[in-house]
């Protein structure tokens, strides 16, 4: 059997688009290195482990060197780990093996000595604003006492002049930016004073860098003092959207917005910020900024501008409804990766797809709920997932209660309006396709389970609450499919909606970490398995007791979690509670099960890509891994 026909099977296997347009073309896959990490667990014991690739053939084998000591009598096949008993810190080196012969492809890497790794940053100076809004207090009595007692109990950002500020990591997320196989990572800064859409008041600028991992830093972008500081505000993708090998970064940029280069976009001199903080007027714009330098290379008009900043829901016109984004990765034709920039989902909703090809960056299309779609309005997150769900080769947006096809027509809206969590995969493997579970805001929809294909309830627990947080995760294993629950549902259920237990496990993050094929929980600093026996969880990671803490306050997420290095399992990134570092830890448990990296199934790989958008969402694969074994 051919190479060939051997990386048709193994991509097959993984949910891999084969679909081909016309000119035979396949969806472009991302070039990756071997990823060889190596972890000191003991004084005596080193774990090592390294990626298996979409691309390998079936028959590949790896032989495992420590210097040039080989560790393996014979060639490595049953999983991409290995525990060496050594107590030196050398060198150790992967090479892959075919039909016998040892290839002159190999990776190599040094030992972390400390159990992770530990990323320095070249942390933003902080400073002093010029200026400060501070909300007046509402006086409903006269009574002196009871005005000191509510003006002692307002919020910090009201009791304080938030003048002062200092820079905190934020979201991240990780590509190849130089074309070597290895992922750095491109980290947004946010200020101490940053604000969420609803309140008033003045932020510090918004600050992106890109870093290798071993902490260079390659470029700094400042967006300047016309974009302002918040979840909802910068949803930034990185990704190699023009298949050159090296990923680009793009993002909505302003008058002043300074590139890698040092270079400014627009008027330098430019300020649009009102006098309770908000930026409802001046130039928008869309750039594309070269991954390796952080330069410029393309500048569009943003799409849709503000226009009636009142016209984007309920009738508010402070912004908080027209500077609601959303942002993701889609292969909308199947072969390429367009840039789809959202903006608006409490009311009207715009979606506008673009292509980075030869140094262009053209529109593909654009949606507008005001254009004829008045079942589309107010049915989007505050996050959205990507995937092919009609099983024509291209991707669709699943943009909350409703979706989009490819070329950005819409394929359904539910009616069930907007809500703060959701998570498609695979979830029920005796369904066809997708399936998608979401918590709802408002109209008693409480947490739903529905076909990402039609959007059909497939089943519900009503509630008449604003349910803020739910979670898919396969954590038992005598169940079938995923198991499923919300901040609201009163337990753990079924994909089939029989409820297992009352018991709650935290609602957060999910994450493959001890080697088995079920999903433990990331939730603050900590991973837990879950002890599907006595329905608890079982501590794994404590990141804390290593200087590693969340972010996005009580979202408590973490700067993000990916398979970014060894095996199919996947890595998390913390902050420092300094925040002069990111920590990097990588499972070191042993697995039997091999499989190629994660980041090679296209559903879990764009979900990488937009997990920093908003409020955060763990990835999901688009398969149910319990049936690839």
């Amino acid at each position: 059997m051919t190479k060939f026909l051997f990386i048709i099977i193994i991509v097959s296997l993984l949910g891999l688009s084969l679909k081909t347009n016309d000119k035979k073309e396949t969806r472009q896959l991302e070039r990756l290195d071997r990823g060889l990490v190596a972890v000191r667990t003991g004084p005596n014991e080193v774990f090592i482990s390294w990626r298996l690739l979409a691309t390998d053939p079936d028959n590949i084998t790896f032989n495992l060197y420590r210097g040039k000591t080989k560790l393996n009598s014979k060639p490595l096949a049953e999983s991409t780990c290995f525990i060496d008993s050594a107590a030196s810190d050398e060198i150790y080196t992967v090479k892959s093996v075919l039909s016998g012969r040892e290839q002159t492809e190999s990776a190599s890497c040094s030992v972390w000595s400390d159990g992770f790794l530990k990323i320095p940053l070249n942390r933003p100076a902080g400073g002093e604003m010029e200026r400060e809004y501070i909300p007046p207090v509402r006086q409903q009595t006269q009574n002196p006492q009871e005005v000191n007692r509510r003006t002692e109990n307002r919020p910090a950002f009201q009791q304080q002049n938030r003048r002062q500020y200092t820079y905190s990591p934020n979201d991240a997320s990780v590509a190849d930016l130089d074309g070597d196989g290895q992922y750095e990572i491109v980290l947004k800064w946010d200020p101490s004073n940053a604000r969420d859409n609803a309140q008033d008041g003045f932020t510090a600028n918004v600050i992106i860098d890109a870093y290798e991992l071993d902490g260079t830093q390659l470029w700094r972008i400042n967006l300047g003092k016309n974009i302002r500081a918040g979840a909802h505000y910068t949803q930034f993708l990185v990704y190699d959207f023009d298949g050159d090998g090296k990923a680009e970064m793009v993002c909505k940029t302003a008058d002043g917005t300074v590139d890698g280069k040092g270079k400014v976009i627009g008027d330098a001199n430019a300020d649009y910020v009102n006098e309770r903080g908000r930026i409802l007027t001046g130039p928008e714009y869309l750039t594309v900024f070269n991954g390796l330098t952080g330069e410029a290379m393309a500048i569009v008009e943003y799409i849709p501008g503000r226009g009636d900043v009142c016209g984007w829901g309920a009738g508010e016109c402070r912004g908080n409804r027209a500077d609601r984004f959303l942002a993701c990765v889609a292969y909308l034709d199947g072969v390429r990766p367009s840039i789809v920039m959202c903006r608006g989902y409490y009311g009207r909703t715009t979606l506008c797809a673009w292509d980075w090809r030869n140094g262009e960056l053209k529109q593909r299309w654009f949606f507008d709920s005001d254009k004829g779609h008045p079942e589309i309005m107010g049915q989007g997150n505050h996050n959205l997932s990507v995937a092919d769900v009609d099983g024509d080769g291209k991707d669709e947006i699943i943009y909350g209660s409703c979706a989009f096809d490819d070329d950005g027509t819409p394929m359904y809206a539910t009616g069930m309006g907007h809500g703060d969590a959701m998570h498609l995969s695979d979830l029920d493997p005796d369904l066809p396709g997708l399936e998608v579970w979401a918590v709802k805001e408002t109209g008693g929809w409480g947490s739903v389970l529905h076909s990402a294909a039609d959007g059909k309830i497939l089943f519900r627990i009503p509630d008449s609450t604003d349910v803020g947080r739910g979670l898919a995760a396969d954590i038992y294993p005598n169940f079938r499919g995923f198991e499923l629950w919300s901040s609201r549902s009163g337990g753990i259920y079924t994909v089939k909606g029989e409820k297992i237990t009352s018991e709650l496990p935290s609602i957060n993050f999910r994450i493959y970490w001890d080697g088995d094929l079920q999903d433990e929980l990331l939730d603050r600093s900590f991973i837990d398995d879950w002890d599907y026996i006595n329905h608890k969880p079982v501590r794994l990671l404590d990141a804390s007791k290593y200087g590693g803490t969340s972010i996005n306050g009580t979202k408590a997420t973490p700067v993000l979690s990916a398979d970014i290095l060894g095996d199919w399992r996947e890595e998390v990134i913390f902050r420092s509670t300094d925040n002069s570092s990111l920590i990097l830890f990588t499972t070191t448990i042993p697995t039997k099960y091999r499989m190629p990296t994660l980041m090679h199934n296209p559903v879990y790989r764009l979900g990488v890509a937009w997990q920093n958008v908003v409020y955060n969402q763990p990835p999901h694969l688009g398969f149910y891994i319990g049936d690839r074994i």
